[in-house]
């Protein structure tokens, strides 16, 4: 699967993407990390901690620093890189497993969080026979945004919101903005579409409702003049199972073989 770049629709190693990602302003898209629990539905939702520790070595090595998703709203001349790190849903594994890795190396990044269901679990997951997982409590949330996090919302219960009728659409969007900011005391403005799911109507209340971005699930890299309510994601994963990853992985074994026999 590609974008419409022409680069990979799933982000699991710079390499492929560094060229393109030096034209504007990238956005990688997390939701679980640390190990898979059994009968999973929806793998590619997480991302080992090896996995995770090992990419944002890897963008730091490179050069790369953390921005905010205003920074993806308006790249402007890109004169350094940045990157914008992103987690959907709130889940507590990523206070868990990432926090630590994003202090070590000085990264900052933005949870988009359900605020109907925080300290519960992913129900609108479970609903659909997802296994159960806990999503971070509010005094979990004080100590992301203590470690120089960031918020973001995600609806008040994860909806689809271009299947609802709009004001309902209305109220969960808004109504969590209100939320997350009078619970935390911290402004909120960044928005993530649950699903990815918008129209032009749901766009207009985002920006309606008074935030200032909003992210989409489509993969692609943030250029001038980039639409602020419709801002492009990566999302982060493992490396499909497929022959193709197979033939790349065995090239890259032949030829340290080669390598290695070389200098012997």
């Amino acid at each position: 699967m590609s974008s419409t770049t022409g680069l990979p629709a799933y982000y699991t190693r710079l390499a492929p993407f560094l060229r393109e990602f030096a034209t504007g302003v990238p956005m990688l898209t997390y939701h679980k990390i640390g190990a898979r629990p059994r009968r999973v539905r929806l793998k590619g939702l997480y991302v080992s901690c090896a996995l995770f520790n090992r990419q944002v070595a890897e963008l730091s090595d490179a050069g790369y620093s953390t921005a905010t998703p205003a920074v993806a709203a308006a790249p402007g001349k890109i004169t350094e890189r940045r990157v914008v790190l992103t987690f959907d849903d709130g889940f507590e594994n990523v206070f868990r497993e990432a926090l630590p890795t994003l202090g070590k190396y000085r990264f900052s990044a933005i949870q988009f969080l359900v605020s109907d269901l925080l300290g519960k679990s992913n129900i609108w997951e479970q609903s659909e026979g997802e296994v159960a997982e806990k999503l971070m409590t509010t005094s979990q949330i004080r100590e992301w945004l203590a470690e120089g996090h960031r918020i973001g919302g995600h609806t008040r219960s994860h909806p689809r919101l271009s299947r609802i009728p709009i004001k309902t659409a209305r109220e969960e969007i808004s109504g969590c903005r209100k939320e997350l900011q009078d619970t935390f005391g911290v402004p909120v403005d960044d928005f993530c579409y649950p699903y990815g799911d918008w129209s032009p109507a749901i766009r207009d209340l985002v920006e309606e409702a008074g935030f200032k971005t909003a992210c989409t699930t489509q993969p692609g890299i943030n250029r001038p003049p980039a639409d602020p309510y419709l801002l492009l994601r990566f999302t982060a994963r493992y490396a499909s199972r497929n022959w193709q990853n197979f033939f790349r992985t065995l090239g890259g074994v032949i030829g340290r073989g080669q390598s290695h026999r070389a200098h012997a």
